[in-house]
């Protein structure tokens, strides 16, 4: 009986020594896998920002904060119009609600039309002062626009020199109020092909844009669809600080069809068909240490189509696949 006792006590006791090995063993790589993903989750500084309007949801300020919250998005594309006649404390009061929300701002368009007309130009920038004073009052430190990739009058260095005075006049404006400005080149071959004189389309061109205006404040909205277009490379956006990008938008591209017969209102949300290469492209963003948003902006005639809830579901789907591929 003793015996018995002793041989049951030893198979207990391996049973318990197992037990325990594979508790810690399991224990260690939770430790490790948390290790891990509090390394990835620090150096990510990018955030989930969704531009409502881009994915055809029709929505207020109030109600793109509620669908932030409910989908998990970090941050909304603010609307200036909603605030130009707001009272210092009413503003004060949104943007602790937004605080309360854990919901910050991501990158407003450019109010100013800088693509035609001087009078037109000039009428823009004498409002702008207030208006960047009410987007300083919001906490919005990005504005965002697009440069066409030519025109019909124009030649290059007449369109560069033009550019080059306009913005850097909106760019004065911006640096006093703490707002950066971001330019987007537009990359498509289609694009270009409408105007008689080619201009910027690529991420190389658009940063010699950004140092001629040289007042500090501008850098790149950084499109990963003109980025496939116009033939980018990681390397290219490798070289970038995080100084340089001011806003990003993520998309992909339809399948089977050749790069340089995209069409540019023609795309899909990102990671869906495979055409871009995704994972270079957030991978350099996280390298090269980017803190601003980044949104979808899809073109996808079917999206817009579809019923809000859904579409704010496919969004924040394809935003999350786009993080899974972060590897760094």
């Amino acid at each position: 009986m003793t015996e018995l006792k002793r041989k049951q006590s030893k198979v207990i006791s391996r049973r318990t020594f197992c037990r325990s090995a594979i508790t810690a063993a399991a224990a260690l790589h939770f430790a490790k896998f948390s290790a891990e993903a509090s390394q990835m989750k620090h150096r990510v500084k990018f955030y989930k920002n969704l531009g409502y309007s881009h994915i055809g949801v029709k929505a207020n300020q109030r109600q793109a904060l509620e669908y932030a919250v409910k989908y998990g998005f970090d941050g909304i594309t603010p609307r200036l119009g909603e605030f130009e006649n707001k009272s210092t404390t009413e503003i004060r009061e949104w943007v602790a609600t937004m605080k309360e929300k854990g919901i910050r701002y991501g990158a407003s368009g450019l109010p100013v039309e800088f693509r035609k007309d001087e009078d037109r130009f000039q009428r823009d920038l004498a409002r702008l002062p207030k208006q960047a004073s009410v987007l300083k009052q919001l906490g919005v430190k990005r504005i965002a626009t697009w440069i066409p990739p030519g025109h019909s009058k124009l030649t290059y260095l007449q369109n560069f020199e033009q550019h080059k005075r306009r913005l850097r006049e909106v760019a004065k404006v911006l640096r006093d109020n703490g707002i950066r400005l971001g330019l987007e080149f537009v990359g498509p071959r289609t694009s270009r092909a409408r105007h008689r004189f080619p201009f910027i389309c690529t991420q190389l061109g658009m940063m010699e844009l950004t140092e001629a205006i040289g007042t500090g404040n501008v850098g790149l909205l950084l499109d990963s669809w003109h980025w496939y277009t116009s033939h980018g490379t990681a390397e290219e956006v490798l070289g970038l600080s995080n100084k340089d990008v001011i806003h990003v938008h993520v998309n992909d591209a339809p399948s089977g069809i050749p790069v340089d017969q995209q069409i540019d209102n023609r795309r899909r949300l990102p990671v869906t068909t495979g055409v871009i290469d995704l994972k270079k492209f957030i991978n350099a963003l996280v390298k090269i240490g980017y803190d601003g948003p980044v949104e979808c902006e899809p073109f996808d005639q079917e999206l817009r189509k579809t019923e809000d809830n859904a579409a704010l579901r496919k969004t924040i789907a394809s935003l999350n696949r786009l993080w899974d591929l972060i590897t760094l």
